[in-house]
């Protein structure tokens, strides 16, 4: 079966003040379509980065990556952005809504510059989906962090992306909202059969995965099997 995302000695090295930063060091892992995978390890072993490199917003210094059979290091910037846009859906620690928008708008502008005609439409759906029917005309400044996170899901997953990637969604969020955050997050991958790779500091959140790759000093320190039990994925 041909992997929906492969590393082949991956490396990622970036300029510092003090010159040149060895940060992943030739990382080998292929990740299977519907597959849940898990990222964790101390800070600063590589797990964001390596992420990045997954969704093609840094590019490998050396070896190979690819996304959906497509070489994203030959890719130029705007071929880039355009597997992005029609593969990929990205949740951060940070959510990145445009203040000046609704939670509506946010979710549904990224739709219509992808040019669907059911943008809006969609974005209400996925609202309701993160519960947040009755807060789509609110602005980010009006909503609570875990709220502007349920945004950014809905945001994430309204194109219906092949592969979900989410870097540490629930990092600035207190335990009640994390939980809730990280159930949202399983249950719309599952809604929707993505691909999802999880950065967490947690295990026991890793856990809840297929899989778990442990990172440190920016190499595969182990590769093994999570605890996650499927859920019946709905259409």
């Amino acid at each position: 079966m041909t992997p929906i995302l492969s590393l082949k000695d991956a490396r990622l090295s970036l300029e510092g003040n003090a010159g040149r930063i060895e940060i992943l060091h030739g990382i080998s892992l292929e990740v299977q379509k519907g597959e849940t995978l898990g990222l964790v390890g101390p800070s600063g072993s590589g797990k964001s980065s390596l992420l990045m490199l997954m969704g093609g917003l840094e590019r490998a210094t050396g070896g190979a990556v690819s996304a959906m059979g497509h070489d994203l290091v030959a890719l130029d910037e705007d071929a880039l952005a355009r597997v992005r846009r029609d593969h990929m859906g990205v949740v951060f620690q940070s959510f990145h809504l445009i203040p000046t928008m609704t939670a509506l708008e946010n979710v549904a502008t990224p739709l219509e510059l992808a040019g669907h005609k059911d943008a809006f439409a969609r974005a209400r759906a996925e609202l309701a989906a993160v519960g947040l029917s009755d807060r789509a005309d609110h602005f980010p400044r009006q909503m609570s962090g875990g709220e502007q996170q349920r945004v950014a899901l809905a945001r994430a997953v309204a194109p219906r992306p092949d592969i979900l990637l989410a870097d540490e969604p629930t990092g600035n969020l207190d335990q009640a909202n994390g939980e809730a955050i990280m159930e949202l997050l399983f249950s719309l991958r599952d809604r929707h059969a993505a691909t999802l790779v999880l950065v967490t500091h947690s295990d026991r959140l890793a856990r809840r995965c297929d899989r778990i790759v442990r990172l440190r000093d920016g190499r595969i320190e182990s590769d093994s099997a999570g605890a996650r039990v499927p859920h019946e994925v709905r259409a």
